[in-house]
């Protein structure tokens, strides 16, 4: 995912999306997250999961870029 993508992400992506993000597959993720190891909060919504876009910037390194933007 290039750095225009990750800026233009909404408030929350789904676990897909953030795994793409950081470079790893989606059940790698799902694994992570089970294990209480994924390296971005996450949102347990019922049977869905959500990932905050901020926190994802964060671990990104990207939260500056992000708020430059306007």
């Amino acid at each position: 995912m290039g750095l225009e993508e990750l800026l233009s992400l909404p408030a929350t992506v789904n676990v897909v999306t953030a795994a793409r993000a950081l470079g790893i597959s989606p059940n790698k993720a799902y694994t992570l997250i089970r294990d209480g190891e994924f390296p971005v909060v996450t949102l347990p919504l019922g049977s869905t999961v959500r990932v905050p876009t901020a926190a994802l910037w964060k671990v990104l390194g990207v939260e500056g870029l992000a708020s430059g933007r306007a």
